[in-house]
C-alpha cells in the first residue's frame, strides 16, 4: 500500500488487518532485544502489542461497539476513532472511559488512549499560543494534523517522558544535553532536533511519534520547550524497544495464555539531529507554555489510565470467580472467606473508576480551545488510587485463587504420559469443572499478576502517567482547601477567614472564574452549553 500522509476525500476508516498492512510502509530503526528488526509488522517479539492495538481498530467497525468506539468531530462532520477524538463535551469523556475499559478488558492495556489524551492536550496548549500571541497560527497547524491523522485512521505514539539525566537538575544544567530532546537549530524548513525520551509506549509500532515536553520549563530552557510530530521513520530516529508480552514462551516461564496473545512493548527513543518540517511543529521555544501541555495531557491521560486499569480489574474478578469455581466452591456468597476479598476486589476497581466518572461528569469546557477537560482532582485521585491499590489486587486475586496459581505443574507436563492422567485425577477439584480447565484459569491468573508481565502491570500501573508524587502534588494543588476553611470559620463565627495575611484561606480551586465555578453546585456538565 501507499505511504500514508496524503489526504484524500473521505476519512480512512481501518480494520485490523489494514492496520497491520499500513506498517508495512514504514521502515522505523528498531531494535528488540539487542537485534536489529528488518520488519516490524512480522517481528513475533512485537505481535502481542500489535494485536492489542488492532483491537481498537476493529472494535471502531463493529457495529454493535461503534457507538463507542467512534465519534463525530463537529468541527469537520467526520466520524473519526475515539481514540483520535477531541472531546466536545463531558458525555464524550464518559464515552471515551467506557471506550477505554472495553478496549483493556480484551487487550489488557490498549495502548491507543495515549492519542486521544495528547491531542486533547495539544488543543489546548495551540489555543493559548495563539490567545498569547494575538493570531491563529497554532490552532490552524493543529487543526491540519488533526484532520491527518484522523482521516488516516493513524496511530501515533506519545514521546513525552525523557530521559531527564541528573534529576537534581533542571534541562539546560544536564552534562549531557541529550538528556531530554532539545532544538539544536532553526532554519527556515522547520527545526533539527536531539536528545532521548524513555518510556515510549508501542513506539516500534506507530505510525507517528509526537513528541512534548515532560516538565514546565524556565527560560533558560527555552530549547527544550518543543513539540512536535513526525514519522516513525524519520532520519535520525533509533528505537530500543521491550519485546510486547511474552511472545514464544511456554515451558520455562508457565503458559503465558493472555500475553502471549496480547502485550505492550516500550522504547526508549534516541533522536539524533532529526529535521521537523515547520507544518508539524506546534511550538519550539515557547518554554511559558510548556506547563500548560504538561497539566492538560497528564490530566486527561490520568483520567484515561482509570478505565485501563478497570479494564484489567475486570480481568481480576472474572478470573478470581472462576478460580473459585474450579477449587470447588461454585457461590463465593456462601464462603465469607471467599467472598470478602472478591467484594474488596470489586471495591477497589469501582471505586476508581467512580472518580472517572465524576471527574467527567464536571468537566468543563476549555475557555479557549473549547474542548472538555476531566475535572482534576477526581482524574488525580482515581489514578492515585489504581496506582496504589494495584498490588492489593493482585493480592486479593492470589488470596481467592489459591496457592495452585504458582504451584501448578508446567505446560508440556499436560502431555506426559507416565503423569498426565495421574496429575489428572489428583489435582482436579470440583466435579463439573474438568482438570484442564481448572490449570487453564490458574495459569491465566498467573500470568496476569505472578509472572515477569504481571510485574510490569504492576509498575506500570504505578508510574504510567506519572508517579503518586505527581498525583499528590495536583490534588493539593487543585483541591479547594481554602474553601472547607472559610466553612468552618463560618461555623465557628471566627470572623477571620478573609484576612489576606492568611495563604490557606486564598488556596481555591484554580481555574474557577468564581466560588461556585462555571455551573451550579452539584450540575453535571453533560454537553456543552447551548448558545445564547
Amino acid at each position: 500500500m501507499a505511504r500514508m500522509g496524503l489526504h484524500s476525500g473521505a476519512a480512512r476508516r481501518m480494520d485490523g488487518a489494514d492496520y497491520r498492512e499500513s506498517l508495512r510502509a514504514y521502515s522505523p530503526r528498531v531494535f528488540v532485544d539487542g537485534h536489529g528488526v528488518d520488519s516490524v509488522c512480522d517481528a513475533p517479539a512485537l505481535a502481542p502489542g500489535i494485536n492489542a492495538l488492532a483491537v481498537s481498530y476493529d472494535f471502531a467497525l463493529d457495529e454493535a461497539r461503534a457507538p463507542l468506539m467512534t465519534a463525530v468531530q463537529s468541527s469537520r462532520g467526520r466520524t473519526v476513532s475515539r481514540m483520535l477524538h477531541v472531546d466536545e463535551s463531558a458525555g464524550d469523556l464518559l464515552d471515551k472511559l467506557e471506550a477505554v475499559r472495553l478496549l483493556c478488558q480484551e487487550t489488557g492495556c490498549a495502548q491507543r488512549y495515549l492519542t486521544h489524551d495528547a491531542l486533547n492536550g495539544l488543543a489546548q496548549v495551540c489555543a493559548r499560543l495563539d490567545d498569547a500571541k494575538g493570531g491563529r497560527e497554532h490552532r490552524e497547524r493543529f487543526a491540519a494534523y488533526l484532520a491527518h491523522v484522523q482521516d488516516l485512521d493513524l496511530a501515533v505514539g506519545i514521546a513525552m517522558t525523557d530521559a531527564k539525566g541528573d534529576r537534581s537538575r533542571k534541562p539546560h544544567q544536564q552534562a549531557n544535553a541529550d538528556a531530554y530532546v532539545h532544538v539544536v537549530e532553526r532554519n527556515g524548513k522547520g527545526i533539527v532536533i536531539s536528545g532521548t525520551k524513555a518510556i515510549v509506549t508501542a513506539a516500534p509500532y506507530m505510525h507517528e511519534l509526537l513528541v512534548m515536553p515532560c516538565r514546565a520549563m524556565n527560560e533558560e530552557d527555552a530549547d527544550f520547550a518543543v513539540c512536535c510530530a513526525l514519522p516513525v521513520d524519520a532520519d535520525g530516529v533509533t528505537i530500543v524497544a521491550r519485546p510486547a508480552g511474552r511472545p514464544g514462551e511456554r515451558v520455562e516461564h508457565g503458559d503465558p495464555v493472555f500475553s502471549r496473545r496480547y502485550g505492550q512493548s516500550t522504547a526508549v527513543v534516541l533522536f539524533d539531529r532529526v529535521f521537523v518540517p515547520w507544518e508539524r511543529v506546534f511550538y519550539a521555544g515557547e518554554w511559558q507554555h510548556s506547563e500548560v501541555l504538561t497539566y492538560s495531557y497528564a490530566t486527561h491521560h490520568r483520567h484515561s489510565c482509570i478505565a485501563a486499569r478497570a479494564g484489567f480489574g475486570d480481568l481480576l474478578i472474572g478470573a478470581g470467580a472462576l478460580m473459585c469455581e474450579a477449587n470447588g466452591f461454585d457461590d463465593p456468597a456462601s464462603n465469607a472467606n471467599l467472598r470478602q476479598p472478591m467484594v474488596e476486589l470489586i471495591k477497589i476497581v469501582e471505586g476508581f473508576y467512580a472518580c472517572g466518572v465524576a471527574a467527567s461528569v464536571y468537566a468543563t469546557a476549555d475557555p479557549l480551545a473549547g474542548n472538555f477537560m476531566p475535572e482534576p482532582v477526581f482524574a488525580n485521585i482515581g489514578k492515585l488510587l489504581l496506582a496504589t491499590q494495584i498490588y492489593d489486587m493482585h493480592r486479593l486475586a492470589h488470596e481467592v485463587s489459591g496457592g495452585l496459581v504458582v504451584a501448578l505443574p508446567g505446560p508440556d507436563e499436560d502431555h506426559n504420559p507416565a503423569t498426565a492422567a495421574r496429575l489428572a485425577e489428583a489435582l482436579r477439584a470440583s466435579p463439573q469443572v474438568p482438570y484442564d480447565k481448572r490449570i487453564e484459569v490458574a495459569r491465566f491468573v498467573e500470568d496476569l499478576t505472578a509472572s515477569y508481565q504481571g510485574g510490569w502491570y504492576s509498575l506500570i500501573s504505578l508510574h504510567g502517567g506519572g508517579s503518586p508524587a505527581a498525583m499528590k502534588q495536583e490534588i493539593w494543588r487543585r483541591y479547594p482547601v481554602g474553601d472547607k476553611v472559610a466553612l468552618v470559620e463560618r461555623l465557628m463565627d471566627r470572623g477571620i477567614v478573609d484576612d489576606p495575611r492568611r495563604p490557606i484561606t486564598r488556596n481555591r480551586q484554580p481555574g474557577r472564574c468564581c466560588e461556585a465555578g462555571c455551573a451550579k453546585p452539584g450540575q453535571a456538565v453533560m454537553v456543552p452549553m447551548a448558545k445564547p
